[in-house]
């Protein structure tokens, strides 16, 4: 039996919305309305999680059910200005950066100065008719049982497009800057990207999530669909840095071709509840996928990670490490899933999280899992969740550091870790400035 509310009026309220939009838009995305109708039919049966469904269990949506939501316009268009979004700029002044405003491309307020040959981004209109588009756009993240990724396809009219074209080296990262700007009102806004790297390429991504005014009740619903060619090689990243009445639910699907390569980021500070799902498929032979992720929580915050890495084909290997710091009242989730198929052979699969609960009130539920049905494997997975070390504050104290002080510094030392990995320097650089600016807030307390 369902335990999925499937009778709200939220419910019926974003059915409605579906079908209005599908009435009423005049983009030429016909082609795209089949897919759209299986998402409406699949999210009327599903609806919304409660607490009894497993898989949503520590997540309370009655927000999404009772705030009254309603969905930005597929038509309305974008107001920030170049030095508006600015700020946000998070790869420096030679990448390229696309500002995303409430879910659709802001062309003026970005900056494609630095725009190499052999990359390409726009929206649906400009690019929907190219093959790759029409081969994947809406066709890997499955709205089965994904009950948001089904609201995100049946209200997302506005895709942001990267491809990266066959054996293209993008030396220039990619920064998408999804803002939101808020009204009064609670908003929902849907964003769908879809980034295909063709077969020898290599391109740097990142994802970048942000609030213009910190108070706004946002609710960021994102779809990302990821495909790498055969022989390509791209490094991803994900900052969600919105504002304290910012809710966030994103889906990312990663399908791997033979030979290909991944390192993917993702990095949770802002934001009051925050689902992070990333369903990474190795569909190939020698394959590598790392997946590191980091989440530092104050305040009444909850973010949950739900990961899984499907290893469908022999002779992979894949590289798992989250970590969290948790503080006040804040409660985090790890729940991390290698699954290894019969035909895997050859399997290396590897899974580590790891937690610092700085309050007596803060909370993390871990659950790493291995589903292995091949013989000839290597995996290990595990969760550690704990307190600061005791000697180590004691050593640093002993050498007149002052106690907030040096429990900074140990803080920052246990999360620095998965953001060195960052191949990037400018990349990196600013993620360590944001991970700074969070902790200093923190501590300041």
């Amino acid at each position: 039996m369902s335990t999925l509310i499937t009778h709200t009026s939220a419910v019926t309220s974003f059915l409605q919305e579906a079908e209005s939009f599908a009435a009423g838009y005049t983009g030429q995305q016909t082609e795209l309305e089949g897919l759209r109708r299986k998402a409406i039919a699949d999210f009327s049966v599903s609806g919304i999680p409660t607490g009894k469904h497993e898989e949503w269990r520590y997540l309370n949506l009655s927000p999404v059910s009772t705030a009254g939501y309603r969905t930005v316009l597929p038509s309305a268009e974008g107001s920030l200005t170049s030095a508006q979004c600015e700020r946000f700029r998070l790869c420096g002044t030679d990448a390229v950066f696309c500002v995303i405003e409430n879910g659709r491309l802001n062309t003026s307020a970005s900056d494609f100065s630095n725009l190499p040959q052999g990359l390409r981004i726009g929206n649906y209109e400009s690019l929907g008719h190219l093959p790759e588009v029409q081969q994947h756009l809406f066709r890997h993240a499955s709205t089965d049982g994904e009950p948001f990724v089904a609201l995100n396809t049946m209200l997302s009219y506005h895709p942001v497009i990267v491809l990266a074209d066959k054996n293209a080296k993008i030396d220039c990262p990619v920064q998408l800057a999804f803002i939101a700007t808020g009204t009064d009102s609670p908003e929902m806004i849907p964003v769908r990207v879809l980034v295909v790297a063709g077969d020898g390429a290599e391109c740097t991504v990142m994802e970048s999530f942000h609030t213009m005014d910190n108070g706004n009740m946002v609710f960021t619903n994102a779809v990302t669909e990821t495909i790498i060619g055969r022989n390509a090689r791209v490094h991803y990243s994900k900052v969600q840095h919105e504002g304290s009445g910012a809710m966030h639910i994103n889906y990312h699907k990663v399908n791997h071709a033979a030979d290909s390569y991944q390192h993917l980021t993702t990095l949770t500070l802002g934001g009051s509840l925050v689902r992070n799902n990333l369903n990474i498929r190795l569909d190939g032979q020698n394959i590598d996928s790392y997946l590191n992720g980091l989440y530092v929580l104050d305040g009444t915050q909850v973010v949950d990670n739900h990961t899984l890495v499907d290893h469908a084909m022999p002779h992979c290997h894949s590289n798992e490490l989250y970590k969290g710091i948790v503080d006040d009242q804040a409660q985090g989730v790890f729940n991390g899933k290698i699954w290894v198929r019969p035909d895997a052979q050859k399997t290396n699969a590897y899974q580590s999280n790891k937690n610092l609960l700085l309050s007596n009130e803060a909370s993390m539920n871990a659950k790493p899992q291995l589903e292995i049905y091949a013989d000839d494997v290597k995996c290990s997975h595990g969760a550690t969740t704990g307190q600061l070390d005791d000697e180590a504050l004691f050593y640093l104290r002993a050498r007149g550091i002052g106690e907030s002080v040096a429990r900074a510094l140990l803080n920052h030392a246990f999360a620095a870790d998965v953001i060195e990995q960052v191949e990037n320097e400018n990349i990196r650089q600013q993620l360590l400035v944001l991970l700074e600016g969070k902790l200093t807030a923190m501590a300041a307390k």
